[in-house]
């Protein structure tokens, strides 16, 4: 009843179903992509990283460009760009599943739809948080982060074993071709939700923002890591074990991710940003380790699910207090370059850790999530130390 007389809150949820819908394409894309490269086209473990992390790449790339859309077009603008953009990627690689025969061109059109891919997650993301944030108002900016949040980690719980059973039915090429169609849903459901203002005023650079905010961006680059290991890594594990169940891991990690956002969510607005990332940086750490110890499938898959629910609230922790940091006109470009470090632990983790784990293992590659996720509840301890120490305003 409450949620019927709230037309904010509707729309929010709206935004929150269409950007779930949306991102299954990315998260179905996951499991598989590493899968194809090592399997069908006969390539390493760094190839097989490089397939996942160029598309966050492409992603931090742009991410700066997507804020200044969402900023000077209006939010909209750049969600629907976004969609558009999502579809040409999952096609492009639906034609690199129809190229085996030539492993070279196969996975070069592959990489080519993975930066497609990418630039719409960039334009999606940002768009749908600024206007979420503009339809709710700054004071809910934590609740708008944790909502669009769940319903992204909420596709990866979905979209793993949906890609992975969608590849045995259809063949790689055929996944992608299917995932193709869920983000032209969202690009007509958008249309009946209204658009937020371009706001004016002054704007510096994207740098000039950064440079206020790396910090918290910072920590969470390093909370990005075990999940990005997790991604690319985490169903090769259990193939190179014999272990079954293998697209559980994300499923574990989402489901997590997504439990701690609907318990949760309300935190940070509530209690503030840091004190919610220090106990959910120590969570995550737990949950690495227990993936790099494990014997069995089922510790590791534990060990995923609680590094889905250290990681959940990082990034509307951190959020919250980046929108905090700037003027509401540059809150689009403040959210894109804040979630840039989020895409740069997304997009080298996966060459660098293929690395590693060609010289330790597979398992080895998980000691690096725990030891990011200790490293960022450092510096969020030494920020919320700094905070106490200064004036009151």
């Amino acid at each position: 009843m409450v949620l019927s007389r709230d037309p904010v809150q509707g729309q929010l949820l709206r935004l929150t179903l269409i950007l779930f819908v949306s991102y299954l394409c990315v998260a179905l894309a996951l499991p598989v992509v590493p899968v194809f490269v090592s399997d069908q086209l006969g390539m390493g473990n760094v190839a097989a990283g490089l397939g996942v992390g160029i598309g966050f790449l492409a992603t931090i790339a742009t991410r700066g460009q997507a804020g200044a859309i969402a900023d000077r077009q209006g939010a909209k603008r750049a969600v629907a760009r976004g969609l558009a953009c999502y579809v040409a990627g999952m096609a492009i690689s639906a034609l690199a599943g129809w190229l085996v025969a030539a492993p070279g061109l196969a996975y070069a059109v592959l990489l080519a739809g993975r930066l497609a891919l990418g630039l719409g997650e960039s334009l999606v993301g940002v768009g749908i948080t600024s206007w979420g944030i503009g339809l709710a108002g700054q004071a809910r900016a934590g609740r708008v982060l944790a909502m669009v949040g769940a319903a992204m980690y909420g596709g990866f719980a979905v979209g793993g074993p949906l890609g992975l059973a969608m590849m045995g039915w259809f063949g790689f090429g055929g996944a992608m071709a299917v995932g193709a169609l869920l983000p032209a849903s969202g690009w007509l459901a958008i249309r009946g939700i209204p658009a937020v203002p371009a706001l004016a005023g002054a704007r510096p650079s994207l740098m000039r923002v950064v440079g206020r905010i790396w910090a918290h961006g910072s920590i969470v680059c390093l909370q990005g890591i075990g999940f990005a290991l997790i991604g690319a890594f985490f169903t090769l594990m259990f193939l190179d074990r014999g272990w079954s169940h293998a697209g559980l891991g994300l499923t574990a990690f989402g489901g997590g991710f997504v439990l701690m956002r609907l318990l949760f969510g309300h935190l940070p607005d509530k209690v503030g940003g840091l004190p919610v990332a220090i106990g959910s940086l120590a969570i995550e750490a737990v949950g690495q380790a227990l993936i790099w110890q494990a014997g069995g499938p089922a510790l590791a898959i534990a060990g995923a699910f609680l590094s889905g629910l250290g990681c959940s609230m990082v990034f509307p922790a951190m959020g919250r207090e980046v929108v905090k940091l700037v003027e509401p006109q540059l809150r689009g470009t403040a959210l894109g370059g804040f979630a840039a470090f989020q895409d740069l632990a997304y997009g080298l983790t996966g060459p660098l850790a293929g690395f590693v784990a060609d010289r330790a293992g597979y398992g080895g590659v998980f000691l690096i999530g725990a030891g990011a996720a200790v490293l960022g509840l450092g510096m969020a301890v030494v920020l919320r130390a700094a905070g106490a120490k200064q004036p009151a305003v």
